[in-house]
């Protein structure tokens, strides 16, 4: 287990949290959102404390974490771009436009780059099936996106 230092803060807020739930039973992907919103990744050491103010067992909260792609326990980097691998979209060539995007960040996907700038995912559909391929970035959506758009895309999240 690597050391993982959790901020005392948001532990106490999120120990508030499952302190007022109405009902703790049936409760763990809500709790597991809200962690993951205040900490941008669940740690084996959040999913652990998660587990004991549940008194559930640790490998239900890890099976959880892991079975939902939604939930990461790897950091996430500042921009997320996520490349939807959606039947229309890897028709029309997202298949080398998430490969441009791993050369050129030097990441695979669900990684994040060492600066903590980008993380790449990749989505199964983001229903906008008319624009594909399509690349979403911190909820801003580009559609048709071809190779040459990548490093272009990219500028816009590196030159602040």
């Amino acid at each position: 287990m690597g050391v993982c230092k959790l901020d005392n803060e948001k532990l106490k807020e999120l120990s508030s949290y499952i302190d007022n739930l109405e009902e703790k039973e049936g409760s763990l992907i809500n709790v597991l959102h809200e962690a993951q919103d205040m900490f941008g990744y669940l740690p084996e050491e959040l999913q652990i404390f998660i587990a004991n103010k549940l008194d559930i067992s640790a490998a239900k909260v890890f099976g959880v974490v892991t079975f939902y792609s939604y939930f990461t326990i790897e950091p996430r980097g500042k921009h997320v771009i996520s490349i939807c691998m959606g039947t229309a979209c890897f028709v029309k060539g997202a298949e080398n436009v998430l490969e441009e995007f791993r050369k050129e960040l030097n990441i695979k996907d669900g990684f994040s780059t060492e600066d903590g700038l980008f993380t790449i995912d990749i989505l199964r559909c983001v229903g906008a099936c008319g624009l594909a391929p399509v690349v979403v970035i911190d909820g801003m959506v580009y559609g048709k996106v071809k190779v040459e758009d990548v490093k272009g895309i990219l500028s816009q999240y590196t030159e602040n």
